[in-house]
């Protein structure tokens, strides 16, 4: 899959055996060659047997200008790190002895890391910068959550009660969510939570809770910070 922000934008159904769109404007900005060049790419790597790859660039900003921040070039082999191309020093790094082979064979092969490095730096960074620019309104206005709050008797102790603070369909996945009593925030080492999950569309959820008493008067608040 394509991620750009940590939104899907593209993705390769192997039952159907083509890239398919995840964003509208992915679909209506992105050429016919786009999408098949995309298919062949990734038709001709279903051949890899437990093997996933995983490419792409970082970049930063510095003023109006936007830079190469990091490149990643990453095999892995039944999860586990297998080979990594190191753009800064142009060659290839081989964590576990079973990569040594395949390290020596592609350092040996200038062209082949001029390439990688030349793509990462240059190549991806347009693309990405090209995806940005289609994106740009959806990329930053974002998306606002449901926020839904509600109460739950303890099962392991009867005499209190877990309130939960639930958000879901927010992105970009920078979120501030904090459950306050009497106004005062609630110290995370008290509060129990999920962590930002996805949701199927490329947006984000995450779950808080606090047990309180089941007696007491709701002095409970919850707030929702969305960053940047």
């Amino acid at each position: 899959m394509g991620l750009l922000d940590d939104r899907e934008i593209d993705y390769y159904n192997s039952h159907e055996q083509r890239k398919i769109p995840r964003q509208h404007w992915m679909k209506q900005k992105m050429q016919d060659d786009y999408w098949e060049k995309g298919t062949q790419s990734r038709k001709s790597k279903e051949q890899w047997f437990n093997v996933n790859w995983r490419h792409g660039c970082e970049i930063e900003k510095q003023g109006d200008e936007v830079k190469f921040s990091k490149g990643i070039d990453e095999y892995s082999y039944d999860g586990d790190n297998f080979l990594s191309f190191d753009d800064k020093e142009s060659q290839w790094v081989a964590p576990v002895a079973a990569a040594l082979p395949t390290k020596r064979k592609w350092d040996n092969v200038p062209i082949l890391n001029q390439y990688t490095k030349g793509y990462l730096e240059k190549e991806c960074v347009d693309w990405l910068n090209k995806f940005r620019e289609y994106g740009d309104k959806e990329l930053i206005d974002g998306s606002a959550p449901e926020v839904d709050v509600f109460a739950k008797r303890c099962t392991s102790d009867k005499t209190k009660v877990k309130l939960t603070c639930f958000a879901t369909g927010f992105y970009p996945k920078d979120v501030i969510l904090t459950i306050r009593k009497y106004r005062t925030p609630l110290p995370e080492d008290e509060i129990e939570s999920t962590g930002i999950r996805p949701n199927h569309d490329g947006t984000f959820q995450l779950k808080k809770s606090v047990k309180i008493q089941g007696d007491e008067k709701n002095p409970q608040r919850t707030s929702y910070h969305q960053m940047g």
